[in-house]
């Protein structure tokens, strides 16, 4: 029998599917979407380049082609979902680059625009921390009291020499800072994290979760570190030939990771999704469902679950 409760499967964690079942009734499916935004970390607003592990698509692979309408983006997506599962609503997920980092009459334009697209019963951006004016939470209060919306914010670490040597570009309280002024206004918040990144131990990616656990966020996604062909990350990889975790090595992590996690945390991701024409390493992260079912097998097999360690 499952120990945990948050589940309607043989899942020991909240799965992101089990909250929008449980929540909407239905299944859910998210597209992901790219409006064409840049980012302050690029425009040497805060920064230069990017973040050294960032792809040339600001991570965002599996988005529509910018070059296309948003809504040529979404028909195409929803066409592909649609093949596999006829029945459904649909999140419009904003996953490129910083997408709140415009004037709010164009994140008005861009966002409204998605919501208008048939059965899309939500948002969910992506964005950091330090791009998120005073005037754009006043228009995400808005938004969120019409539709279903989620913040998605890129933390990755708390280790401040990991975030110098990553060039995140914004500091650990600028994030919490951040969090806590989208919940005053009742917005939903996800974070981003990473683990394996350069020199970073067991010890540092576990002190990441149980920081994120004292806050008051709704949702988690964990990714692996992947190498990607032509950034500053490769070259790094290169020169310094760091340690790249091996399956077996994220699986534990990732496992202690969600035993300190309060089970009411969901989980909207537990692995990477690199495009494999671009990945460099690990290589072990193009088999995704291998590392899910391994992570299941292990949680099993060490009788845990989401939170066991906060008991």
């Amino acid at each position: 029998m499952n120990p945990f409760k948050y589940s309607n499967t043989n899942k020991r964690y909240h799965t992101l599917d089990y909250f929008y079942k449980t929540k909407f009734h239905e299944k859910i499916f998210k597209i992901s979407l790219n409006a064409g935004f840049t980012c302050p970390n690029i425009d040497g607003t805060v920064g230069y380049g990017g973040c050294i592990y960032c792809s040339k698509s600001g991570s965002g692979e599996f988005a529509g082609n910018k070059e296309d309408s948003l809504e040529k983006q979404f028909q195409e997506i929803k066409k592909v979902m649609t093949r596999k599962w006829k029945d459904g609503k649909f999140i419009a997920y904003f996953q490129a680059r910083t997408n709140t980092y415009a004037p709010v009459e164009e994140l008005k334009r861009v966002y409204e625009k998605a919501l208008s697209f048939e059965n899309v019963i939500g948002l969910s951006i992506g964005t950091r921390p330090d791009a998120i004016s005073k005037e754009c939470l006043d228009y995400l209060e808005e938004l969120n009291q019409k539709t279903f919306l989620t913040i998605e914010l890129g933390l990755q670490t708390i280790k401040e020499e990991t975030s110098k040597l990553i060039n995140r570009c914004h500091t650990l309280q600028c994030f919490e800072d951040m969090v806590k002024e989208l919940r005053k206004r009742n917005i939903n918040v996800v974070v981003h994290i990473i683990n394996g990144l350069p020199y970073e131990t067991k010890e540092d990616m576990i002190n990441t979760v149980k920081y994120l656990n004292t806050l008051d966020i709704q949702g988690i996604k964990i990714h692996m570190l992947s190498i990607i062909k032509d950034t500053p990350l490769e070259r790094l990889y290169q020169k310094e030939h760091f340690h790249v975790l091996t399956k077996e090595e994220y699986i534990d992590i990732v496992i202690t990771q969600l035993e300190y996690l309060r089970p009411e945390i969901v989980i909207h991701r537990i692995t990477g999704d690199p495009d494999p024409k671009e990945l460099i390493e690990p290589t072990w992260l193009i088999k995704k469902f291998c590392v899910l079912n391994d992570i299941d097998k292990e949680m099993v097999r060490r009788d845990t679950y989401q939170g066991k360690n906060l008991e």
